[in-house]
């Protein structure tokens, strides 16, 4: 297979904790990184072969407009890998409390994010000379049913079975789509809503009882947006020390 120029990868929220150690696991597998966040952009403090972009993924505009921009930086040739990876987290509310609005909060995030992101990169992921991949990350909460975070869970199940047509959708281009789900890792975000004893409780039920880093996680990113990965398409993979097993 023919290689054209160097492999782009594209990450939302990459300024966070699961953000940052994805952008810096491709990095260092070699893709030139478009990192993306809301935020201001910082630049990964300088990595090599990473720039940063402000863009809110729920903006149809801001998506495209971005998305347009990271392909013409790049030589206007392809992008190879997109990693929906911004997203809101949740504290714990009843679902008796819960309002239209905050559902449609977290869904304008979780799930319309995601989507206008593949739209804008699609035009782009299509001409990848290494098959395009688009990674998800979602939530084991979908699984689990957490209590107290309905807005979250829905948003989250929505991106499974969105990621499940878009294999679908996708496949006839060579393109692959997956979902990963971490297990309740110690970021900035996380420590908001939880202290040390939600994510000690979280670990003892793992059949590796320890605890799963952004590292680890940014591993499995690794791997699916790796050639080894080809074929693997459709699925939720799951990064908790096997907590799902119990």
């Amino acid at each position: 297979m023919t290689t054209r120029g160097p492999r782009v990868a594209v990450v939302t929220g990459a300024t966070g904790g699961l953000g940052g150690a994805i952008v810096r696991r491709l990095s260092a597998d070699g893709f030139t990184v478009a990192a993306l966040d809301i935020t201001e952009p910082d630049d990964e403090a300088g990595i090599t072969g990473v720039r940063a972009w402000r863009c809110d993924v729920s903006d149809p505009d801001a998506t495209r407009r971005t998305v347009a921009e990271i392909a013409e930086t790049h030589g206007g040739i392809s992008i190879d890998v997109l990693v929906n990876n911004a997203g809101l987290l949740s504290g714990r509310n009843s679902l008796l409390e819960t309002t239209p609005q905050e559902l449609h909060r977290f869904f304008d995030v979780n799930a319309v994010g995601p989507l206008l992101m593949v739209q804008a990169c699609v035009p782009w992921l299509v001409k990848s000379a290494h098959g395009g991949r688009v990674i998800n990350v979602a939530s084991r909460t979908f699984f689990t049913g957490s209590p107290g975070q309905l807005a979250y869970v829905a948003s989250k199940g929505a991106l499974i079975g969105m990621t499940r047509v878009m294999a679908r959708e996708l496949g006839g281009h060579r393109i692959t789509v997956n979902a990963v789900a971490p297990a309740q890792v110690a970021t900035p975000g996380t420590r908001a809503h939880s202290g040390d004893e939600a994510f000690a409780a979280t670990m003892r039920q793992q059949a590796i009882q320890e605890y799963v880093t952004p590292e680890h996680f940014a591993g499995l990113v690794s791997y699916l947006a790796s050639p080894d990965a080809a074929m693997v398409t459709g699925q939720t993979l799951v990064c908790d020390g096997g907590g799902l097993l119990h």
